[in-house]
């Protein structure tokens, strides 16, 4: 599709059902299920409904993590919802998730079932439900719910601005490119700054503030996302680098990167995770 370069808005917008670009089938501008879906549900506690994406790997990590800390109460299901053939506008999807985003997850460890969504959201709920990875009171509380927005309110620059101009538009245009390329940069800036004064982004501990920015900022700067490192010139940001290497090597980290994700490469991804014996098939030598 071919773009005007002297497009002038109308007066009233109006929407084309194909508008071009990598998830033009997809987008649309009004809510709600576009058929019946029924999704699955396994054994364990808590059912999780995504696609490894940036958001959807917080809350993979998330779980691992728990995990890895002896919380075998934190046993889940994680299920593929392909959002390129429109999954997350089914039914059963839309009921957990109205706003139709990976990830969703249902917890069904209670009484009743309760859904969660927003990766933000799903971090600070496992959080304070098995009193890990944030502090229950006090500044350090405070700081760690800061970089926690802060990651929630910047990643729609990188993502939804950045990544999509750079790789998923129909047409490259330089305004949009240029416009969140320093965006992107100034972010990573922020970061490196901070990162220049302490281990982890609010200080000496692991929190889900590191959890929720690693799969978007620091999976950048591993040229594990957009394949744009040498376009933002990503060496530049040492402290960054450091800290992204850091956390790439957890158990947790390396484990939750793999889920509900495809791949040509044999044993690189698992397209869905109920067992931790599913990682054993997994070659963690492969990307």
């Amino acid at each position: 599709m071919n773009y005007p370069i002297d497009y002038f808005p109308p007066k009233i917008w109006k929407w084309e059902n194909e508008n071009g670009g990598t998830f033009a089938s997809t987008n649309r501008p009004t809510a709600g299920s576009t058929h019946d879906k029924t999704l699955p549900i396994g054994q364990h506690p808590f059912q999780l409904y995504s696609q490894g994406t940036p958001n959807g790997i917080k809350v993979t990590v998330m779980f691992e993590e728990l995990l890895e800390m002896g919380h075998s109460d934190a046993e889940y299901d994680a299920w593929l919802i392909s959002i390129g053939k429109g999954e997350q506008f089914g039914s059963d999807f839309v009921n957990i998730n109205p706003n139709s985003k990976i990830p969703a997850l249902l917890d069904n460890s209670g009484d009743e079932p309760k859904r969660v969504f927003e990766s933000g959201a799903i971090l600070l709920y496992l959080a304070e439900k098995f009193n890990s990875f944030l502090p229950t009171h006090g500044d350090q509380r405070t700081e760690v719910l800061n970089w926690l927005f802060w990651q929630m309110s910047s990643a729609p620059y990188l993502g939804g601005g950045f990544g999509h101009f750079y790789v998923y538009a129909p047409e490259k245009i330089q305004y949009a490119i240029d416009r969140y390329s320093m965006e992107v940069k100034r972010q990573l800036d922020v970061l490196d700054r901070e990162l220049s004064k302490k281990e982890f982004i609010t200080g000496d501990e692991y929190s889900i503030a590191d959890i929720s920015i690693w799969p978007w900022y620091g999976r950048l700067v591993l040229g594990k996302q957009y394949g744009a490192a040498d376009f933002l010139q990503v060496g530049d940001y040492h402290n960054v680098l450091r800290w992204a290497k850091n956390l790439s090597s957890r158990p947790a980290v390396m484990r939750g990167e793999r889920i509900n994700r495809k791949s040509e490469i044999p044993n690189q991804y698992l397209l869905e995770r109920h067992s931790k014996t599913d990682f054993e098939a997994l070659d963690f030598d492969t990307y």
